[in-house]
């Protein structure tokens, strides 16, 4: 975000509106809702975030326990679960009984395949 002066961009009128409500105090103007990024748009972040998420599932599909992932990743079991059950409603593949299911509480689960 960038520090702009009013006599510089806005109509010397406008200018002078806003001066009876605020002067020599900074000014936020937010963007319109329209033009707002999404969290993380500019920054990376959101696309950091999903491909560690997506990492974390392989992992877990790959065998990794819910522990061994907190600790690699320094995330709480809560976190990590969120994240392999996401990744799992959003799976191309359904998931069968066979493979195992997440009991009701999600703190508990069927083992998976290699698990």
């Amino acid at each position: 975000m960038n520090y702009k002066n009013g006599k510089d961009v806005l109509p010397p009128r406008l200018l002078e509106e806003l001066q009876h409500y605020i002067q020599g105090e900074l000014l936020y103007i937010p963007k319109q809702q329209s033009e707002r990024a999404a969290w993380g748009a500019k920054s990376g972040s959101r696309v950091m975030i999903g491909r560690r998420n997506e990492e974390i599932y392989r992992r877990y599909t790959d065998g990794s326990t819910v522990q061994e992932l907190e600790r690699q990743y320094h995330l709480s079991g809560d976190s990590i679960r969120k994240i392999i059950l996401k990744l799992r409603s959003a799976s191309v593949f359904p998931i069968t009984e066979q493979d195992g299911v997440v009991a009701p509480d999600l703190y508990e689960t069927v083992p998976i395949g290699k698990h």
